[in-house]
């Protein structure tokens, strides 16, 4: 990880910033970023986006990497350190950066001071270290991610602290005061004290036991446990007045292992002051003393407190018996109004029903009568049928011959004049297609006179089809041209894996080498 090195803040200028909020914007959605989408991103008017990256690399604000697959630029922290206080330096929040106070598993604190010359310290957050790494299992900052950047989870991790400080500073509670915040640090009041570690001389240490069994249950009646109440998180004063720090593993009330987080802070406190002190007390909270007197875990969004919980009404405002009474009486009217609507209908509905049914078997009578009546009649019908068509087919057979030489107009009219002859109620019909022949095709007349002629062949008959390609051609095409102009542009991705360096200086070179020749030229004609 390393020390902040603040050194190289003040050279860095106004383009070497925008190439480092551009690879951090980069590593959202990749994790080595490529030297193109910097330079699309960073869109720099003149250029030299790889002569920035270098310098960044050498100060170690960057990092390069390059694989088989991927080459680009990570950030590092010392990048994100720069970013976080050029935009505090911005804010003037803060003007300088002096010493490192301490270091925690996954903090860095330094001392820093505000253009009013006030000092505040400086928390950044370090999540992923070697000592810190079983993250996941211990927060839930990830949700339902699967991989996350370290430096991301710092940015919640310092975003959750403030949150929480700036809650519990309103409410009154031992806490620093939050002055300001920027991805993954977090600017607080300086306390002068040391922690509780370093003490190991108390003038009433019952009195200081109780204060802090007092600040636990406190905490709880607020809905908040705050899950590492020890020691090292504990500072004094030198009239021994307590003040809390480092909040990002707060948890709420309502998390499901709430009550053993509450009585580890509990046993906590009392194994150190049992070791260090020599002072042990029967008298300790437990997590059903615990009454809940404000919800600071709905505001703050507290680990363990989901929306389920929090849209559930009777948790936060639950209702007295008269008005759970009164409720259940309003049910029971509203069901029993409902029940003698419903009856009402289905009354209505098996008296339709049964009215639907007397006609239905009515009607069925009258046509069983019908057909009995009329099968006899039809089936000396069918035999006259079948011996005229069999006449009919060796009529139309010679006809078909004589005309299809003629035009399919006049075939038309010739039939339709037949069946008015035969059939006079077809001559309404002939009127009606009259009326539509202006939007007819002859094409259309011609593939309907084809028809005709081919229902009277045999069904002997049999046609062959070739089969066809059901894409036209066009599409193919198309396709062949999409799969080339692809193949064209991996080959040119290729070339210009080596980078946007050599393209330029290839370019120089080029312009040098007309130069020449256009000079030698001149002289040459001079």
């Amino acid at each position: 990880m390393g020390k902040l090195n603040v050194v190289v803040l003040r050279y860095l200028s106004r383009d070497d910033f925008r190439v480092l909020t551009a690879v951090e914007m980069g590593m959202k959605n990749h994790e080595i970023v490529p030297v193109s989408l910097l330079s699309s991103i960073a869109s720099l008017k003149h250029g030299g986006c790889n002569k920035i990256l270098r310098e960044l690399v050498k100060h170690k604000l960057v990092a390069y990497e390059r694989s088989k697959a991927v080459q680009g630029y990570r950030l590092n922290n010392g990048g994100y350190d720069y970013l976080a206080l050029k935009t505090l330096c911005s804010r003037e929040v803060i003007i300088s950066v002096g010493n490192q106070m301490g270091v925690g598993k996954e903090s860095d604190i330094y001392i820093v001071a505000s253009p009013n010359d006030e000092q505040y310290a400086l928390k950044l957050h370090r999540l992923g270290r070697t000592s810190f790494r079983n993250l996941k299992n211990k927060r839930d900052y990830h949700q339902h991610r699967k991989n996350m950047s370290w430096l991301y989870l710092s940015r919640l991790s310092a975003m959750k602290e403030f949150a929480y400080m700036k809650v519990l500073y309103d409410r009154g509670f031992p806490v620093p005061k939050p002055v300001d915040y920027n991805r993954h640090a977090v600017v607080m009041e300086l306390i002068n004290g040391y922690p509780l570690c370093q003490v190991h001389k108390l003038q009433d240490p019952s009195a200081l036991y109780n204060e802090f069994m007092e600040l636990i249950v406190k905490l709880a009646n607020h809905g908040l446990i705050h899950g590492d109440f020890n020691e090292f998180n504990l500072m004094l004063d030198d009239q021994d007045h307590i003040t809390m720090i480092d909040f990002p593993q707060m948890v709420s009330t309502t998390h499901a292992n709430a009550e053993w987080y509450f009585d580890r802070d509990v046993k906590c406190i009392r194994d150190f002051f049992a070791r260090r002190y020599n002072y042990e007390s029967e008298l300790f909270p437990t997590f059903k003393d615990v009454r809940r007197s404000c919800s600071l875990d709905v505001e703050v969004s507290a680990s363990g407190f989901t929306k389920d919980l929090e849209r559930d009404a009777a948790l936060l405002h639950p209702a007295g018996p008269e008005g759970e009474e009164d409720d259940e009486e309003e049910s029971d009217d509203e069901e029993e109004s409902d029940d003698e609507e419903a009856t009402d209908e289905e009354v209505e509905k098996e008296e339709e029903e049964d009215v639907d049914l007397e006609e239905h078997k009515h009607a069925m009578l009258e046509l069983e009568g019908l057909k009995v009546s009329d099968s006899h009649a039809d089936i000396q019908d069918e035999e006259e049928k079948e011996s005229e068509k069999v006449e009919e087919q060796k009529e139309t057979e010679t006809t078909s011959t004589a005309r299809s030489d003629e035009e399919p107009e006049k075939v038309l009219e010739e039939e339709l004049n037949e069946a008015k002859g035969e059939c006079p109620e077809l001559a309404d019909l002939s009127i009606s297609n009259k009326e539509f022949k202006p939007f007819r095709d002859s094409d259309s007349l011609l593939q309907m006179a084809e028809h005709r002629r081919t229902r009277t062949d045999s069904e002997g008959t049999m046609g062959s089809r070739g089969s066809c390609s059901t894409i036209p051609p066009e599409v193919v095409r198309q396709k062949v041209r999409k799969q080339l102009t692809q193949q064209q542009k991996a080959s040119q991705r290729r070339r210009l894996q080596k980078g946007e360096a050599n393209l330029a200086t290839e370019s120089r070179r080029e312009n040098q080498n007309n130069i020449k020749s256009s000079m030698d030229s001149d002289s040459f004609w001079g």
